[in-house]
């Protein structure tokens, strides 16, 4: 286990399933109180899971696209525990299409969950993080948006605008002990990928030179890592979880 976490007050969007779920797990595992944000209830069961598991969670719902809810949610944080100490923006949607047929509004829903849902939570918890002199912020980016992929424009754009948000914002924050990186999965085993078929896989798999596809485990390593003590004088970096897809 990368680090000791013991304490720490993280919190985690998209927790409900797939990366979101393991970066949550990986967290509490290593001693953060976790609170699961979510749209859905499905954060309920992965808190409840942590629980049983003898770790700290609590699930909230909210909608990274309402700056209203983000707030709510940071409101309860502070009222629960008094600090945050690390934000995990996770939360993220695809809408795959074709540039030429791709319309505005798949185009904005897109950009306004991946990249705008993580600048409103990154600002929601930086007053406490300046007040603290202290925290840590990490985005999921992807490796689509520093190599394209056709019929991804919008996500590949929102992904690829995550790292220059962070980039910026850990020019600003370092003076006050705040760390802000992104991790840049692969592809990744996970449920939306489960159901391609053996040829995809295989199509996927000649892609990267390690040969296999990466695990929500391998992705949540490196978020674990990020927001250690181990990583205290790391920011501003993209770091890559993509078995050498791209390098």
């Amino acid at each position: 286990m990368h680090g000791n976490l013991q304490g720490r007050v993280s919190v985690v969007t998209g927790a409900s399933r797939g990366i979101g779920r393991s970066i949550a797990c990986r967290l509490a595992g290593a001693g953060a109180v976790v609170i699961a944000a979510a749209r859905d209830d499905h954060a309920d069961v992965v808190a409840e899971e942590i629980r049983t598991n003898g770790g700290q969670a609590i699930a909230v719902s909210v909608d990274v696209t309402v700056p209203g809810r983000i707030d709510d949610m940071v409101r309860l944080v502070l009222d629960e525990y008094g600090r945050v100490d690390v934000l995990v923006n996770n939360a993220g949607i695809v809408r795959d299409q074709l540039a030429l047929r791709l319309t505005p509004g798949d185009w904005d829903a897109v950009v306004a969950t991946n990249l705008t849902g993580a600048f409103a939570c990154a600002r929601a918890v930086l007053r406490q993080m300046v007040k603290q002199r202290s925290g840590r912020i990490i985005s999921l980016g992807s490796v689509v948006g520093q190599m394209g992929n056709a019929g991804q424009a919008n996500y590949a754009a929102s992904k690829a605008g995550l790292v220059g948000f962070s980039k910026a914002l850990a020019r600003e924050v370092a003076s006050r002990g705040i760390t802000v990186n992104v991790v840049a999965p692969g592809l990744i085993e996970t449920d939306m990928t489960s159901g391609l078929s053996e040829s995809a896989h295989e199509a996927m798999r000649s892609q990267i030179p390690m040969g296999r596809l990466g695990t929500t485990e391998d992705v949540a390593s490196a978020v674990c890592f990020l927001a250690s003590d181990e990583a205290t004088y790391i920011t501003g970096q993209v770091l890559a979880v993509n078995g050498g897809m791209y390098m």
